[in-house]
């Protein structure tokens, strides 16, 4: 029998001397709270942006153009959509696959395993039906132009949070803030 050996795990990077060690949000560490004006795209951004099936390219910032502008509007139109269109399709594929692939299995090891499989697939769908609404809601922002701005405080949200969230409705701030209290109250 051959032995087994632990794999191998990456080792944390060494904080410098002098330097105290911080611990960031999940939140913080997503997307910069204002983009940067030099176009660059944070790997968040990105990574959402290119799972879409159109392949929308990230917004290029420049320098002195106002925030929301009419250009900006139909980026984050644009991407909205996609995604809900996306979302749609997968919704109608699930319909379609647990149609074609329903059976009532002699064993009841296999009608378990189906049941299990259908289940997982409806509580992934059931999340989507969620993220389909906030989409609709934040369309409907988009066209009352309250898009992009903080619901708590009321500042800019920022390009590049929006391409990483699109439905993100709170600054970077405010989210980590309401994400420390919710911590705090479930301990």
């Amino acid at each position: 029998m051959p032995k087994r050996t632990k794999p191998e795990r990456a080792l944390p990077a060494k904080t410098p001397p002098g330097r105290k060690k911080t611990r960031l949000s999940p939140v913080a560490t997503r997307a910069p709270h204002h983009g940067p004006a030099t176009g660059e795209v944070p790997q968040a951004a990105a990574s959402f942006l290119s799972t879409l099936g159109e392949g929308i390219a990230p917004y290029p910032i420049r320098g002195n153009e106002p925030y929301m502008n009419p250009a900006q509007k139909e980026h984050f139109h644009r991407i909205l959509l996609a995604w809900k269109k996306d979302l749609m399709e997968e919704a109608d594929r699930t319909v379609h696959h647990m149609q074609d692939e329903a059976m009532n299995f002699p064993d009841p090891n296999d009608r378990a395993t189906q049941e299990s499989e259908f289940s997982l697939e409806l509580r992934t769908r059931d999340r989507e039906r969620k993220l389909i609404r906030k989409i609709d809601e934040a369309l409907l922002r988009l066209e009352t132009d309250e898009y992009g701005f903080c619901d708590h405080c009321g500042i800019e949200i920022g390009i590049r949070r929006l391409e990483a969230r699109p439905t993100a409705t709170q600054c970077i701030d405010c989210k980590t803030i309401e994400e420390i209290r919710e911590k705090q109250l479930n301990g």
